[in-house]
């Protein structure tokens, strides 16, 4: 098979996956967005439709910023296939992007390659179906466990899960590129630090972390060009 051929082909999945995840998309969405009115039919307790949209509003308002920031970085990271999986089923930070970046990271695929899509897309859909399946026997365990959940021993690891993870996934990156991250890993410490309200706002502060990621990147890219242009000169 030529390198036509696959295009071709290539070409022809990413056209599918486009129409299968707009619908499904679409699909998920009205279900969501009906799953309160239809038991509000049911049980006869019908939301009042003001304060419905109101509160609808104030929300969809708070979380814009941040679904377009995660929409611009978590695409191009993801591909279609993966990214339409990942945004219908939801927990990219915690469960979906590290699951991706390991997987690439394993095959040695790069961002924006066909092998990255399809990687990506195996993956996110293996971490779906893992954590349905770990849901569902967690669900069904709940009351038989729930004496150990909430033992006093063990509350305080549960309360650092999530730090945990995002602590070991910071380091590898860290220690990739430590020139890059190290500038926005203090500004934001200290931010936090300062203002500790934002801790609440973590999904609004990857936008001013990710602008200094990316102005210290350019600025080291244009140092490390104009060094290589000198050394040829100097040849």
């Amino acid at each position: 098979m030529n390198e036509q051929e696959k295009q071709r082909i290539y070409e022809r999945y990413l056209q599918a996956t486009h129409r299968l995840g707009r619908l499904v998309t679409i699909l998920t969405l009205a279900m969501l967005l009906a799953a309160p009115f239809v038991m509000g039919l049911i049980l006869h307790a019908m939301p009042n439709l003001g304060a419905f949209w109101r509160g609808f509003l104030s929300i969809g308002i708070v979380y814009l910023i941040s679904c377009v920031a995660e929409y611009l970085i978590y695409v191009p990271m993801l591909g279609a296939g993966g990214s339409y999986l990942a945004f219908i089923t939801g927990n990219l930070i915690n469960m979906k992007i590290p699951c991706a970046v390991t997987a690439r990271d394993i095959v040695g695929a790069k961002s924006g390659t066909s092998e990255n899509e399809i990687i990506s897309t195996l993956s996110i859909a293996t971490s779906s179906l893992v954590t349905i399946l770990v849901l569902a026997v967690g669900v069904m365990l709940l009351i038989p466990l729930q004496p150990l959940l909430q033992s006093p021993v063990l509350l305080p690891a549960f309360d650092n899960v999530v730090p945990a993870l995002f602590g070991a996934m910071a380091c590898k990156y860290y220690r990739g590129n430590w020139r890059i991250a190290l500038v926005p890993l203090l500004v934001m410490s200290l931010l936090f630090m300062l203002v500790p309200s934002l801790t609440g706002s973590t999904s609004f502060m990857i936008i001013p972390s990710g602008a200094i990621a990316i102005g210290l990147a350019y600025l080291f890219y244009r140092r490390d060009a104009a060094k290589l242009d000198s050394q040829e000169a100097d040849k």
